[in-house]
């Protein structure tokens, strides 16, 4: 089972991290300041997450769940700043320009925030396993 979701993590941290390249360097999109902050973030957890899946240890959580629950802040907001015309981002211009959309619904941020919260879920999974396990 943990290292199951240890895979499962890693796999939507990788497909992020593809997705991420993809519509820079084959679609030509320019990241914004935002989008850097997001890869910033997902791109190590392919990393960890990987070492951890393929030597099983669960307690991999504390590292990585700081990491994606801070990509969940990041996206969360640069998807607001989507959602909100009249917002401004301090960070950059252009972070709350929608240059892609699929499916009418999904942007590039809500992509990254779905996949952080995806991680986040199986962290707090293996977290709760860990945790039991060691009572």
């Amino acid at each position: 089972m943990r290292r199951r979701l240890l895979v499962g993590c890693t796999l939507v941290a990788a497909v992020a991290t593809a997705g991420s390249l993809y519509f820079s360097e084959i679609v030509g999109l320019v990241p914004c300041e935002l989008c850097w902050y997001q890869r910033i973030l997902i791109y190590p957890l392919i990393v960890i997450l990987g070492v951890a899946a393929y030597e099983t240890r669960s307690e991999v959580w504390r590292t990585a769940l700081p990491l994606s629950v801070l990509g969940i802040g990041v996206s969360a907001y640069h998807t607001v700043l989507q959602l909100t015309p009249t917002a401004q981002c301090s960070l950059g211009i252009g972070c709350g320009a929608i240059q892609w959309e699929g499916l009418g619904l999904f942007t590039i941020p809500r992509l990254a925030l779905l996949a952080f919260v995806l991680v986040s879920a199986g962290l707090v999974v293996l977290a709760v396993i860990d945790r039991r396990d060691e009572s």
